[in-house]
Formats: structure tokens, C-alpha cells, sequence
């Protein structure tokens, strides 16, 4: 369950850096290790200011140990959001030079969120840009946000260390991505041709489609009202509308359908 309060300036996290997850990619140490070889950026006296958003609180504050000692990394946390409403508003309020952002929030995802905030990263004096951090390597979930205007994508597999690099890149305009996803973009991007629409996909709405991962994923309908912030009722609604639209019969047709286009 989503936390209801958001800050406009960071507070310190203790002890909560092992909430993070630890690497798989690069094998390089946490930032915490970085910092005492002098690989943080705040020697440099470079700093960039942040605002995470991510619908769950502990992982919000395992980053925000990680990476928020400022000292040590140049990275100052000025805001954390876990919905999308919430992140508009903060975003607004605060103007932060990059934006870490989950997929997959209650209220119509990170897409949603670029959406609303389009005219901040369009900003030619002070833009505010995007880096996508999800758990999520789905192909669709990368292009997704990529088109919605973000800068980048990484994955929480990534170290402290290579995240912060990876912020202080997109804040100087670079393209970010964790190895392996750079394919994705590279394959949707490279022709001149639009890429393959998939129409039973594009049948659901937004909100159909958060469902459809979500029972995907195994969640029980009481779980994944908590998750979007809707009725047991409507979520029963939304399921019979996605069965119809793609003439399934069940959630174990629907799931073994998400899983073929690694929408899961």
C-alpha cells in the first residue's frame, strides 16, 4: 500500500539502505562503498537535485539512503511522491533537474506522469528531466516511457554507484539504459517504419492494461484495488472487460497471453 504523505524535501533515512536491492549488471559495490574510494560525485562539486517516485515506501527509502547523502554524491532528494498525482504535484512545486521514475504507479503509471508534466520537460532554461527506474524489463513498458519523453531507463538491479552516474548523465542530456534494454529502443527506433501495433493490445485502456498486468502477476482483486486505489467492484469490471476485448475466458488464458508479450 501506497504511503499518503509526500515530502518536499528530503528526510534521513537510517539503517534503510537494505531495503535496495543489490546488482546483477555491472558488479560494481553500492554507493555507500563508492564514497570511501572517492567515487561520489560530491568531492566534484557537482549536485543535481531529485525527486524519487515509486509507490513503495521502503524502496523510497532504501534509494534515499543510498544515494542521499549529498556530501558524498552531489545527489540532493527534494521530494518523494507514490502515486501519480502526488508526483505532479511535487514535481511542480519543487522543479527538480531530474526525476526518478517508477512504470508502474496507482493513478495511470509513469506514461501518465510524463503526460502531465510534459511542459516541465519541454522547459528549454530549467527542464526537468526523466529516468526511468522500474523492476519492469518489459519491451513494451521501456518504449513506453521512452516515447512519453523520459531520458532514460535502469532497472533496480542497478548499484548505488552506477545509479547516481546514471542521474548526473540525463541531467546533461545524456540517453541512459541498463544494458540490455538498450535493444528495445534501439529496435524501435532504428527504422523509419512505425513499429508493429499490436490491436488487441491497443483495445484496452490504460487503466485495463495496469489491471491485465497485475492479474498477470497473480494478485487477488482485493490487492490490486489497494494497488490502483479502486473498488473490489471495479476491478471486477475492468477483468470482464479485458476477457471480452480479447476474447479470452478466464484469468489463466489472460495470463498465458500477458506472459507471450512480456507484459508481466
Amino acid at each position: 500500500m501506497s504511503d499518503p504523505t509526500e515530502a518536499t524535501g528530503p528526510t534521513e533515512a537510517t539503517g534503510a539502505a537494505e531495503s535496495t536491492e543489490s546488482t546483477e549488471e555491472t558488479g560494481t559495490t553500492g554507493a555507500a562503498g563508492a564514497a570511501g574510494t572517492g567515487a561520489g560525485d560530491g568531492g566534484s562539486g557537482r549536485r543535481v537535485r531529485v525527486v524519487l517516485v515509486d509507490d513503495h515506501r521502503m524502496f523510497r527509502t532504501g534509494v534515499q539512503a543510498e544515494i542521499g547523502r549529498t556530501e558524498e554524491t552531489g545527489v540532493e532528494v527534494v521530494g518523494e511522491a507514490a502515486d501519480v498525482d502526488q508526483a505532479v504535484t511535487v514535481i511542480t512545486a519543487t522543479r527538480p533537474e531530474v526525476v526518478l521514475l517508477d512504470v508502474h504507479l496507482p493513478g495511470g503509471g509513469g506514461v501518465e506522469v510524463l503526460r502531465r508534466c510534459a511542459g516541465l520537460t519541454g522547459d528549454a532554461e530549467q527542464p526537468v528531466r526523466f529516468l526511468a527506474l522500474s523492476v519492469s524489463d518489459a519491451a513494451e513498458d521501456v518504449i513506453g516511457v521512452i516515447r512519453g519523453g523520459a531520458r532514460g531507463y535502469v532497472t533496480k538491479t542497478i548499484t548505488g554507484t552506477d545509479l547516481v552516474d546514471s542521474i548526473f548523465r540525463v541531467q546533461e542530456g545524456d540517453a541512459v539504459f541498463s544494458p540490455r534494454l538498450a535493444g528495445f529502443v534501439l529496435d524501435a527506433f532504428a527504422s523509419t517504419d512505425a513499429p508493429p501495433v499490436d490491436e488487441d493490445l491497443d483495445r484496452l485502456t490504460q487503466r485495463e492494461r495496469e489491471v491485465l498486468r497485475l492479474i498477470a502477476r497473480g494478485y487477488a482483486y482485493k490487492e490490486i484495488a489497494r494497488q490502483l486505489y479502486i473498488s473490489v467492484k471495479t476491478v471486477e469490471s475492468h477483468v470482464s472487460a479485458v476477457l471480452r476485448k480479447l476474447q479470452l475466458s478466464n484469468r489463466h488464458e489472460l495470463t498465458r497471453w500477458a506472459t507471450a508479450r512480456r507484459l508481466v
